[in-house]
């Protein structure tokens, strides 16, 4: 029998890791976890709750895919509701809460370099 996988802990590419790390703890509600240590820091983690997400140093031009999209986090809580009136009085924007057809409640911002996070429960 194989390993089991645990947990994932995704790495977003940021243009500046300091001013992305406060972003998400001053607008998302994460906390610090740890950063290299460098100067300037290159690589940092941040956790809310169960989640925790790294952020790391890249280049502008890594940030553009092939239809100049940078990649989405989807992200399941358990009350879009609540989370997107918490963002909204931080000044977050984002697109009103809505039930999707593939049968979600959801809604998405984006971070201060491009990513796509979308927060969502099942319906």
């Amino acid at each position: 029998m194989g390993a089991n996988f645990v947990v994932v802990h995704p790495v977003l590419g940021a243009h500046d890791v300091p001013a992305t790390v406060a972003w998400y703890v001053d607008k998302l509600g994460f906390s610090r976890l740890f950063d290299d240590g460098g100067t300037p820091v290159r690589y940092a983690g941040v956790q809310r709750d169960g989640v925790e997400i790294h952020i790391q140093w890249h280049g502008v031009e890594s940030f553009a895919g092939p239809d100049g999209d940078c990649p989405a986090y989807r992200f399941v809580v358990d009350d879009p509701d609540a989370l997107f009136a918490e963002y909204s009085a931080k000044g977050v924007a984002g697109v009103s809460v809505r039930d999707t057809p593939w049968g979600t409640r959801e809604f998405g911002v984006y971070d201060p370099n491009g990513m796509a996070l979308s927060f969502y429960r099942n319906l």
